[in-house]
């Protein structure tokens, strides 16, 4: 007979143990509670719930022990609703990211939970990927005439942050100042970021401006949030003034700066901080040297992100996700194609990105057959439910492949509701091709859905221009006014000697234009001799051939190339940001000025990049 095992309630229950027992094996997790000792505690139960907090403090290494240590003390007596061990119980949850249900569980039984315990609460559901719970316990906390004390507004901005509910947070805030909290540097830093990812950048800078002694946090988010809201311009100039205050930028700051500078298409900017990276070290930040990748990408300047990612100690799914995107928006399908399949070689699993780079890849390669492939591999190999934005690359293949009607098809047997950019871009396809009635039909979806867009007024005037119905053209243009729609102008930006120059179709106000218009004159008559005739099908205007032609010598990226010409050395690279999709004509005259000059003319349009070099391009035609 096995010989009786004493009782945990027994005199011989233990009064010290050490908790180098409970790290390695869970089952010696309570073993030490059994061994013999000649005192009897006076309150068992008190006892039980010391070792037991004992226990989650020194050895709940992981969710395991955590619930074993939990089974043990509720199956001897000690009561959920002891504040002591509810508490504990709930900060190990948190800090172990355990699910918060099972926190909130034992939250509700515990008998007037502390402001520690509320504000554990708190942080684990803002650390959380469904933060909504927080403003409800906030609520309770009140209710319970618990007050928020310094670390309770933190953690509470933090999830309003992550909820983009700003009119939360300006209500937060306003406590925050009333309760005497808000002069907190900590709590100036989450404002700020609460802010600033609510996309209310102006009221981020103002807390910024009200902070008298700045951390690299607080200039860090202030950066960010210019930089992620369309606001590169200020984070540069943020950055300045942090450079001017002596504070030292880190992996994060690089981030927002190279955003910011992609956003802007500044290469030569990109190029110093880069620099400045090797020069401090920072090249061994993952983030940053992901973001630096995505900044050459972005830039055109393709040749160079793939150096960066072939000098990186690891490359993980985003960086190898930003090269094959990078390689596919530049025109270098292929390629994007075959880094797609090394990263599968590698073991690496592509996300739901990867495969938006690998689809817009094929589509903009007319890869139809292999767009198809790609898209059932991403559902049947990786298990990624296709969102809105595969389906939207799906029916730019079909468009551009000429494949108008199955296009149409594919968006009736979609399984959600498209929405208008998915409608947007059968109408591009069909002004294109040259489909009247799917425009049309497009058309009338777009206006329920998003009204007011200016570009689907053009696209469709264009489309009954290019079947010469002028009266609808016209018409048109009256809904147009009548709506209060104004057209987008196109333009385009280059960068020189680290300063920007904008021009418009006819642009004038530049103190060069006098040269500008001369040059152009000289790069047209150039360009006679090599084949160029002007494609005045391109101007879907009711007038004269003759002034036709006058429209398409000064569209902007044509005055921005002469500029560029004029003021920089023969051989330099020429880039160029433009906001609309480049015409046939500039595509043409292009092309043969990267030859008679001996330039390398990168174009970046609205959706791609040209790669224009020796006479041909690196869209093959196809854009």
């Amino acid at each position: 007979m096995l010989p009786k095992q004493p009782s945990l309630l027994h005199p011989s229950f233990p009064h010290t143990f050490s908790a180098k027992t409970f790290t390695h094996n869970p089952k010696t997790l309570f073993s030490s509670l059994s061994a013999p000792s000649p005192t009897f505690p006076q309150n068992p139960i008190h006892y039980i719930l010391q070792k037991c907090i004992a226990l989650l403090q020194c050895c709940a290494s992981s969710k395991l022990k955590m619930q074993q240590i939990h089974a043990f003390s509720v199956r001897h007596g000690v009561p959920l609703s002891s504040p002591d061990m509810g508490k504990h119980l709930i900060f190990t949850t948190v800090s172990l990211k355990a699910p918060m249900p099972y926190a909130h569980q034992i939250f509700s039984q515990i008998r007037s939970p502390n402001v520690f315990t509320w504000n554990t609460m708190i942080r684990g559901y803002a650390e959380s990927e469904n933060p909504t719970p927080v403003l409800q316990l906030y609520h309770q906390m009140h209710v319970n005439s618990v007050e928020p004390d310094t670390h309770t507004y933190p953690f509470l901005l933090k999830a309003v942050a992550k909820l983009t509910n700003v009119r939360e947070g300006e209500k937060i805030h306003s406590i925050a100042l009333r309760n005497g909290f808000e002069s907190l540097v900590f709590v100036k830093n989450t404002l700020l970021h609460m802010y600033a990812c609510c996309g209310h950048v102006e009221s981020a800078h103002r807390v910024f401006e009200s902070i008298s002694e700045r951390d690299l946090v607080a200039w860090n988010s202030v950066i960010n949030g210019f930089a992620l809201n369309g606001r590169p311009n200020e984070a540069l100039t943020v950055f300045r003034d942090m450079s001017l205050e002596g504070v030292q930028p880190d992996g994060f700051t690089m981030v927002s700066l190279l955003s910011a500078c992609a956003e802007l298409g500044t290469l030569a900017l990109g190029r110093r901080i880069h620099v400045y990276m090797l020069k401090v070290g920072l090249t061994g930040n993952s983030h940053a040297t992901n973001a630096l990748l995505d900044l050459y990408a972005k830039c055109g300047n393709i040749r160079e992100a793939q150096k960066v990612f072939k000098t990186m100690d690891e490359r993980s799914v985003v960086s190898w996700t930003a090269l094959v995107v990078g390689l596919a928006v530049n025109g270098f399908g292929n390629e994007a194609l075959e880094h797609f399949q090394e990263l599968r070689r590698e073991g690496l699993v592509p996300t739901e990105i990867t495969f938006v780079g690998v689809l817009y890849a094929c589509s903009h390669c007319g890869m139809v057959d292999e767009g198809f492939n790609y898209f059932r591999m991403m559902k049947e190999e990786y298990g990624i439910v296709p969102r809105i934005e595969h389906y939207g690359c799906m029916i730019d293949l079909l468009g551009r492949a000429g494949l108008v009607k199955e296009a149409y098809e594919y968006i009736n047997n979609m399984p959600m509701q498209p929405n208008a950019v998915i409608w947007r871009t059968l109408l591009g396809a069909c002004t294109i091709h040259g489909h009247l009635a799917l425009g049309e039909t497009a058309r009338a979806h777009i206006r329920e859905l998003e009204p007011g867009h200016s570009g689907d007024y053009v696209l469709l005037s264009n489309l009954y221009a290019s079947e010469r119905r002028w009266s609808d053209v016209q018409k048109v243009r009256r809904t147009m006014l009548s709506d209060g729609v104004r057209k987008t102008p196109g333009y385009s930006i280059v960068e020189l000697r680290n300063c920007i120059y904008e021009f418009t179709m006819g642009d004038r106000s530049h103190p060069q234009s006098e040269k500008i218009y001369t040059m152009l004159a000289e790069i047209t008559n150039l360009l006679k001799p090599k084949g160029y005739v002007p494609h005045t099908e391109n101007v879907l205007a009711d007038i004269e051939e003759e002034e036709k032609e006058y429209a398409l010598s000064y569209h902007s990226e044509k005055i921005a190339i002469a500029f560029m010409i004029l003021n920089t050395a023969p051989g330099i690279p020429i880039r160029i940001w433009k906001n609309l999709r480049v015409c046939a004509d500039c595509h043409l005259a292009i092309k043969l000025i990267s030859k008679v000059y001996d330039r390398e003319i990168v174009v970046r349009d609205r959706s791609r990049f040209h790669h224009f070099r020796d006479g041909s391009c690196s869209c093959r035609d196809y854009w």
